[in-house]
Order: structure tokens, then C-alpha cells, then sequence
């Protein structure tokens, strides 16, 4: 039976429609709130599972997974678990993406960096570049959605501008969610006289 990722975050009520206030400063009518996918464990696994059988067919060797604090942490955990693998997570120290809390990576060691969404990667390729001043390797980027400026693994959408995740590397996610993003001097909702807010997890 094919997933249906958007049916998923329907029913969990996590595909927001509104106007939001992204991280990247830019806006949105919908919003992804995986954090209300992830509370429910089987959904989770569910998930994880299917993006994990993506990157073993693909022929990954991952001994590591790695995801950016906060919102990577559930979805890299499953992740890792679903691959047998062990799980680590970077966090911002004065806005520098930081490995802390004892975690340790060896030289050549094979790490993927998961997120619960990617949009234009900036996160996981800052969590990446943590792990690799320590030796790591890292052979791919994994999300449980796509938000369409990356080009996932098996996609014929090329990868926008914006994409900071490295070409040289697969990048494997469930679905793709294509919505229009807006700068906020062009939004037309605030046109239209509404106010932008951030339900994510920074700044709420």
C-alpha cells in the first residue's frame, strides 16, 4: 500500500493553512507541523520505515544519523532505528550549529543527516558541516517531506536556487510539498492585511 504523506499530515492535523512566518524570514499560506505527526509513536515508525527502505535500496551504508535541534530530533531518532544505527544531534551554541553533550564522531565515519522537513536544507547542511570538522563522513540528507526548493532522490523536479544541500550528495524524502513561499514585501496575505506568525519551534 503507497503512503500517502499528505493524507498523514491532514489527519494529524499538521498541514496548516494561514499565514506563516518561516525561519528563512519569508511566508506561506500552509505550514507543516510534523511535531503533531510524530506524537503518535506507530505514525512515526510507519514513517521512518518507508524512508528507511528508500536509502537501503538506494545502497546507503549509514553507521549514524544526525539531526539538527530541535525539530530533526524525533524524526532522526526513528530514522536511526529503523536503519539499526546510532543517533546524534547538533545544536545552536551563540547561532553556531554545535555537536555538545558528550557526543563524539570518528574519522570516516559513515553519518546521514536527517530533518523532519527540509526546505532549503540550511539547517542540516550547517549540522553537516559540525560533524565533518570532526572527521565524519556524510553520504546523504533525509527528510520526511520535502518542501520543493531540493530536489529529492528520486525526483525529476530539478533543485531551486535556493537549495543549499550539496548535489554531490542523495537527498532522500517521502513526498514533496510544492507550496508558494513569498517574500514579505511581495506576500499578497499581507496584502491583504493579515499578520504572519511562527507556529514552528523557534520563536514558540
Amino acid at each position: 500500500m503507497e503512503l500517502d504523506l499528505e493524507e498523514v499530515y491532514k489527519n494529524a492535523g499538521a498541514l496548516l493553512e494561514g499565514h506563516f512566518l518561516l525561519s528563512s524570514g519569508n511566508h506561506s499560506q500552509f505550514y507543516l507541523q510534523s511535531a503533531k505527526v510524530l506524537e503518535d509513536s506507530k505514525t512515526a515508525q510507519i514513517l521512518a520505515v518507508a524512508l528507511a527502505q528508500q536509502i537501503t535500496d538506494a545502497g546507503i551504508k549509514v553507521d549514524t544519523v544526525c539531526s539538527p535541534a530541535l525539530g530533526g530530533i524525533l524524526a532522526g531518532y526513528e530514522l536511526a532505528r529503523a536503519l539499526d544505527a546510532r543517533f546524534i544531534f547538533t545544536e545552536r551554541v551563540d547561532k553556531v550549529m554545535t555537536l555538545r553533550r558528550g557526543f563524539e564522531v570518528h574519522s570516516g565515519e559513515n553519518i546521514l543527516i536527517c530533518e523532519d522537513i527540509i526546505t532549503t536544507g540550511g539547517s542540516a547542511l550547517e549540522a553537516a558541516n559540525a560533524v565533518e570538522k570532526q572527521g565524519a563522513h556524510i553520504v546523504a540528507f533525509a527528510a520526511l517531506a520535502n518542501r520543493g526548493f531540493c530536489q529529492k532522490n528520486d525526483s525529476t523536479k530539478e533543485a531551486k536556487p535556493e537549495c543549499k544541500l550539496p548535489k554531490t550528495l542523495p537527498f532522500f524524502a517521502l513526498d514533496d510539498f510544492d507550496f508558494e513561499i513569498y517574500e514579505p514585501q511581495v506576500c499578497p496575505l499581507c496584502k491583504e492585511g493579515t499578520i504572519a506568525y511562527k507556529p514552528g519551534s523557534r520563536g514558540n
